[in-house]
């Protein structure tokens, strides 16, 4: 039975599709801590200081912050590497490869657009 559903970890250096696999391991330093670091910094403030917006937009702004987190400190944890993507699979055939902040972050910015477009105005 064990050696039908297995679970293993892998490991990115790139982000949405592998994009920033080629670049400097200085280049990928400055934009994926430096530069997202900075991003999710400003999204807390934001957060903090807009605290009495809708519910929906708070829910969903707070996903992309957690999930922003998650991979933020995994990178730099892990010398610029996320390696908390799930590999399941049964026996050889191999079903997914997701990352649980990646679907907290496409979460809430599906949420933010579905409320975006519930709130805009009609001509």
């Amino acid at each position: 039975m064990n050696d039908l559903l297995r679970v293993g970890y892998t490991e990115n250096i790139g982000v949405f599709l592998g994009l920033g696999n080629n670049l400097s391991e200085q280049a990928r330093f400055w934009f994926f801590v430096v530069l997202v670091g900075t991003f999710l910094l400003a999204l807390l403030v934001y957060l903090i200081s807009n605290a009495k917006q809708h519910l929906v937009p708070l829910i969903a702004l707070s996903l992309v912050f957690s999930g922003g987190m998650s991979n933020f400190y995994d990178r730099v944890v892990n010398n610029g590497a996320v390696i908390d993507f799930l590999n399941i699979g049964i026996g050889s055939i191999r079903t997914s490869i997701f990352n649980v902040a990646d679907i907290a972050i496409m979460f809430g910015v599906f949420l933010l657009i579905f409320a975006q477009s519930k709130h805009k105005p009609t001509v």
